[in-house]
């Protein structure tokens, strides 16, 4: 490792099989599923039962196609999201949406920091406040001291904590062929609950966050590795590339919705069926678990949420920090030490320890996260709009715009966003 560089020069075993080309999808999929999301899912199953389930149905296709535009848009031209608006659209328009970005990563990394304390605390009891400053203070360290393909590589294998949550349907009884039904023949309600639920779990699927960080990611991927090139100067990588982001992205995502149909299956299967249905937070749905569904479901669901988190800060702090530098043409890769790239790792730290600061002020988390989560739905439908003029814009994209079928996919993913969005402010 050099005095400007993180990179790990360690070779992984396998390099070619398709485990070791998961990546940036991989990570981006699971790092959805964030403590705070895992608090939207199991409202969404205490308060509605197997009539949320089919949500996952929808947001599955809709995600895959999003993020395979950001992941395109990347890789083909070398640049992340914020390098390329900066390059092609307004100034103003780049620099209200980097605000948004910051302003609602913060407020999840707060929230998120929030319920691994929590969680923590649930699990073996002591300061909650102590445990949410380590945990923080561990994944920041993580980020700025740790090689950047090792730091890849643990990402990776947190991406594991997300089976916690598959394992908890062991513990309990579920009744299989009603679950079926429902999935596909929901009982759906027009109350303003329901349809603000519904946003909700839109919401913390599709973020801009997640934009942004699979781009940047794709970016870093191009460094990375010997002999690659943007697309755009070396056409012929863009078949093996393209695939490689087709598979890793529809693996990444099929497991972020997995991991939330099965939140939702089993607190709708526990805390639903015995009429517990106001849940603001994963370390209490967690907590109501534990008379309902045992030790052994109490332990996985915390477990999982400390987990998750660990995953999710990263993509958080690092999306801002990615959004910033390419506002402001700073040097941005995690694969650069610290001292290289000072106001990119600047960024992380910042985004981190306003977050942590956050949870020692009187600010509500609850109410903190439910506008994080309207900044979130509000930015999402203006910034999915620019990547799909990106993705068809040959300046950019070069030979590789984006082919119909994925651009018809991302603009109906696109429109059901901003429906969200509109229903959102109708039923608040």
């Amino acid at each position: 490792m050099t005095s400007s560089s993180k990179v790990d020069t360690e070779v992984d075993s396998g390099a070619d099989s398709w485990v070791a080309k998961l990546g940036p999808g991989l990570i981006t999929g699971a790092a959805d599923d964030d403590p705070s999301g895992i608090a939207t899912y199991s409202q969404a199953g205490s308060q509605f039962g197997f009539n949320m389930l089919w949500t996952v149905l929808l947001t599955y296709p809709l995600m895959v196609a999003i993020q395979v535009v950001s992941a395109r848009i990347g890789r083909v031209s070398g640049h992340g999201l914020a390098s390329n608006l900066r390059r092609h659209y307004p100034r103003w328009l780049l620099y209200g949406v980097v605000v948004l970005l910051l302003t609602a990563n913060t407020i999840n990394i707060a929230a998120d920091l929030t319920a691994m304390g929590a969680a923590v605390n649930l699990l073996v009891g002591g300061p909650t406040r102590a445990y949410t400053v380590a945990l923080g203070l561990f994944s920041l360290a993580l980020q700025v001291f740790m090689p950047y393909r090792r730091y890849v590589r643990v990402l990776k294998w947190l991406t594991l904590a997300l089976f916690a949550y598959v394992g908890v349907i062991f513990a309990v009884r579920i009744p299989w062929a009603e679950v079926a039904v429902r999935t596909i023949l929901p009982h759906v309600s027009w109350s303003g609950g329901y349809i603000t639920t519904v946003v909700a779990v839109f919401g913390t699927t599709i973020s801009p966050y997640l934009f942004f960080w699979q781009a940047s990611q794709e970016v870093e991927e191009l460094h990375a590795k010997k002999g690659q090139q943007a697309l755009t100067q070396m056409p012929s990588q863009g078949p093996a590339n393209l695939s490689r982001i087709r598979m890793d992205t529809i693996i990444g995502m099929a497991f972020s919705n997995l991991v939330a149909y099965f939140i939702i299956l089993t607190t709708a299967v526990t805390l639903h069926a015995h009429h517990v249905t106001d849940i603001q937070s994963s370390s209490q749905a967690a907590s109501a678990l534990k008379p309902i569904a045992g030790q052994f479901a109490f332990l996985l669901f915390g477990l999982g949420i400390i987990g998750t988190g660990l995953l999710a800060l990263p993509v958080l702090a690092g999306s801002a920090a990615y959004a910033m530098a390419g506002t402001f043409r700073w040097k941005n890769s995690l694969a650069l030490e610290p001292q290289m790239a000072k106001r990119f790792y600047g960024i992380i730290v910042l985004a981190t320890v306003v977050g942590l600061a956050l949870d020692f002020t009187s600010i509500d988390p609850i109410k903190a996260l439910f506008w994080s989560a309207v900044i979130n739905g509000v930015t999402s439908v203006p910034i999915m709009v620019l990547m799909m003029l990106m993705a068809s814009n040959r300046k950019i994209m070069g030979t590789f715009v984006t082919p119909a079928p994925l651009r018809l996919l991302g603009w109906l993913s696109t429109g059901v966003m901003a429906a969200a969005v509109i229903a959102m402010f109708v039923f608040i």
